[in-house]
């Protein structure tokens, strides 16, 4: 099974570029499952046609101990198991700690046994790299992350970080930095700063994925471009990545 975390800025395109990816991958046959570790709570809303599922947190606080698996993974409308950690009530408690309470869970019910997806995917927020944001490179539940980053200060910034949070961990046996993937934003040297960054923290730009309409076009309509825009040389980017991400990681 690969268990990969997609980390990355709020706002840098993490949902989008994983929910495209899972697609692709069903696409080519694999089973998958996206997690979405992220407090809002939207990651799989392309895979469900803008429907919000259920959160797991949302779920353990209405259902308590009468909770079954599929309180909290459903079947997308693209064929992808979709999870969504959820966050805790605005003003109280920790996101982070939602995220460790979410994976237990689904560890606790078997979940990973009872499905057995091919793939399984984290799409986890990477501005704080603590707590439960780490849980996936350090928890064991991930064994290749990579970062999505663009060449914007910020999500550099951001992608710096996570990389340090992944180097702090490596003699432990923990998750390993296996790439970035850059969203590009059509910053002047974007590429250039991308590959600088990749260069200091000793990893490498797997992949370059266009500023595309057909991204925009998707997301109104509430789908992923894999899906819904087949033939685009955006879906062709897609389909490329998650085969480079599938050899990387095998």
């Amino acid at each position: 099974m690969y268990k990969i975390a997609i980390y990355g800025k709020g706002g840098i395109g993490k949902s989008t570029t994983t929910s495209n990816l899972a697609v692709a991958m069903t696409k080519v046959g694999y089973k998958v499952m996206q997690i979405g570790c992220d407090p809002k709570s939207d990651s799989t809303s392309s895979l469900n046609g803008g429907a919000a599922i259920p959160t797991v947190l949302d779920v353990i606080r209405s259902k308590s101990d009468e909770i079954h698996l599929d309180d909290i993974v459903f079947a997308g409308s693209s064929g992808v198991l979709c999870v969504e950690a959820g966050g805790p009530t605005p003003g109280i408690g920790c996101a982070g700690r939602g995220i460790i309470t979410a994976l237990e869970k689904l560890e606790e019910l078997n979940a990973y046994k009872v499905y057995e997806p091919d793939v399984v995917l984290y799409d986890v927020l990477g501005d704080v790299v603590c707590g439960g944001f780490a849980m996936p490179i350090r928890g064991g539940y991930a064994r290749d992350v990579f970062i999505v980053t663009s060449g914007e200060k910020m999500a550099l910034y951001a992608a710096a970080n996570i990389a340090a949070a992944i180097n702090n961990f490596k003699d432990r046996g923990y998750a390993r930095l296996a790439g970035l993937i850059l969203n590009s934003r059509n910053i002047e040297k974007e590429q250039e700063l991308v590959l600088d960054l990749a260069s200091e923290i000793g990893s490498d730009v797997v992949s370059v994925l266009s500023r595309s309409a057909y991204v925009q076009q998707a997301e109104k309509l509430n789908r992923t471009v894999v899906d819904v825009f087949p033939e685009s040389d955006m879906a062709e980017e897609y389909m490329n990545l998650a085969n480079i991400i599938l050899e990387v990681c095998a």
